[in-house]
């Protein structure tokens, strides 16, 4: 029930949620709890490694993005519809997508440095970089994974959920004869079940990553920004800390949340569950 480029553009966010998890969650997450010097401690990879990163986080934002602006037309205006919602613009939309993010996360190449420090290697922000740099590179990518995505979002769903709200209203049209007749609610099967997929993908997105969002800015925003992150005696360590946890996890859930809004997965799983049931029972 889903349009091919609709197909597309679910397909390129697990592409670009899988590569979320490999960077950021098991690269560098897992790594450095478990290794005291991991690899990334070292140059290239020190300067590489934000990069890589936050290409792949700001790709897996903006492709939720552009996924709802491409239902949003898709359910709202026909005659732009065949012109945007084709298989090739998506397409063209997703390779600029990614692209383009990872251009924009190339400025932290200078952003970090390989240091030894008390007999042990750590990659930490240049100290050689000016402060307006480093300060800079925080807002812009603020804004651009967080405060624009979430503006976009929260529009074009309000504008979505507020159409759908006008064409299930029962309209009562009155005959020569004055009886009434009901007519029914303009808002197919498909289209509902186009607008779930995008209502669930969309704002679990921005319910899972407002805190790590509302953190960032009252750390770069307050004499916060000077405190020792680690030190978890401090409660907005914890709650960044927290917020990065969610707002990772949304790129784990996000392919189970596009499967279990179709029917035809959800028929399939409890067949197979049926299945696998009956076999337990039969065994001796």
């Amino acid at each position: 029930m889903l349009s091919r480029s609709s197909a597309f553009y679910l397909m390129a966010i697990s592409v670009a949620d899988n590569l979320v998890l490999i960077f950021i969650v098991v690269l560098e997450l897992s790594f450095k709890y478990h290794q005291k010097e991991p690899y990334w401690s070292y140059e290239p990879w020190c300067s590489l490694r934000d990069i890589f990163n936050y290409g792949a986080y700001n790709a897996s934002t903006w492709l939720v993005v552009l996924f709802t602006v491409e239902r949003f037309v898709a359910i709202h205006t026909w005659k732009i519809k065949t012109k945007i919602c084709t298989p090739r613009c998506a397409a063209c939309t997703i390779v600029s997508i990614f692209v383009f993010s990872h251009l924009f996360a190339i400025p932290y190449y200078w952003s970090n440095d390989s240091v030894y420090e008390n007999n042990q290697t750590t990659c930490i922000y240049a100290q050689e970089a000016p402060s307006h740099f480093i300060h800079t590179l925080v807002w812009f990518q603020t804004l651009q994974s967080y405060i624009l995505p979430f503006l976009i979002i929260l529009t074009l769903n309000g504008l979505t959920l507020r159409l759908i709200s006008l064409r299930n209203r029962v309209h009562i049209s009155t005959e020569a004869t004055s009886r009434v007749q009901r007519v029914k609610p303009l808002l197919r099967s498909r289209m509902r079940k186009s607008v779930v997929l995008l209502v669930t993908v969309s704002m679990s997105f921005v319910l899972l990553s407002v805190t790590r969002a509302i953190t960032q800015i009252v750390l770069r925003t307050t004499d916060m920004y000077t405190l020792d992150r680690n030190d978890y005696n401090l409660g907005v360590n914890i709650a960044a800390d927290t917020g990065t946890m969610l707002s990772l996890s949304n790129a784990a859930a996000n392919m189970y949340l596009y499967v279990c809004t179709q029917s035809k997965f959800r028929q399939e799983f409890l067949a197979c569950v049926r299945r696998v049931t009956c076999c337990c029972k039969t065994k001796p």
